[in-house]
């Protein structure tokens, strides 16, 4: 476990487990805002630009494809897809259970339908073989192996060659111990959000990021958390794990 990470400016930023963070979003939603459906949309525009960022000249040639699962995760990346889509990038979704999806990330796609970006159905998996792969099946939730469907992805995915990014937390990973939960991603870039989690070894994201999602630090006062906003103009930064 990680109990603290940097910036490359030297800012250090509290880690969180598991635990922590869902009192975090408990405290945004229900007492101080931001709102799910805000977090959300920051969440995803940062995660559409690190994409572009990653592709470099070629983002709007390359192929972009994005795993989601039912919650919130997937809702960032249904939201990235949606981005990427308005910005004439080649996107294509598919979703673990569209059924299952709830209610934020189901009006997340209601949007998306809008854009030309593509919704494939899983057994179209083995068609593809995208540039750049979005990670975003399952998020800082995870307590035991990925299954069925989303296990299914996860082993697609973990055979392509294409660049690999997770949204939060690499999907099969535990956010608080960094334990490898049966199948796994093992991505070359992670974004995480709000607050690094203590699991995010170096071994398990590649390289790390930290996407502001627009919750207060109030809310991570009432954590007693000593924070500092790494952020200064920046939505984003690259974050270094440190052992204490």
């Amino acid at each position: 476990m990680i109990k603290n990470y940097r910036t490359e400016n030297g800012i250090v930023v509290p880690a969180v487990t598991m635990e922590q963070m869902i009192e975090i979003d408990r405290i945004a939603m229900e007492e101080t805002g931001p709102n799910l459906f805000q977090m959300m949309e920051n969440a995803g525009r940062n995660l559409a630009e690190l994409t572009i960022k990653s592709l470099g000249k070629s983002w709007n040639k390359s192929e972009i494809l994005i795993l989601a699962g039912t919650g919130g995760n997937g809702g960032g990346g249904i939201c990235a897809a949606r981005h990427l889509a308005n910005r004439g990038a080649k996107v294509y979704v598919c979703i673990t259970d569209t059924e299952k999806l709830k209610d934020v990330p189901a009006y997340q796609l209601h949007i998306l339908k809008s854009t030309n970006a593509k919704i494939i159905p899983v057994e179209e998996l083995k068609y593809e073989n995208p540039d750049l792969i979005i990670d975003a099946i399952i998020g800082y939730s995870l307590t035991g192996k990925p299954k069925c469907t989303s296990a299914e992805m996860i082993d697609w995915a973990s055979n392509k060659l294409g660049i690999r990014i997770s949204l939060d937390v690499p999907s099969g990973v535990n956010a608080t111990s960094g334990e490898k939960m049966g199948t796994f991603i093992n991505p070359d870039i992670t974004m995480t959000l709000a607050l690094p989690k203590t699991g995010l070894l170096s071994d398990v994201t590649g390289d790390l990021y930290l996407a502001d999602i627009g919750i207060p630090s109030k809310v991570y006062e009432k954590l007693n958390l000593n924070y500092q906003s790494p952020f200064s103009e920046k939505y984003y930064v690259k974050l270094i794990g440190l052992s204490g």
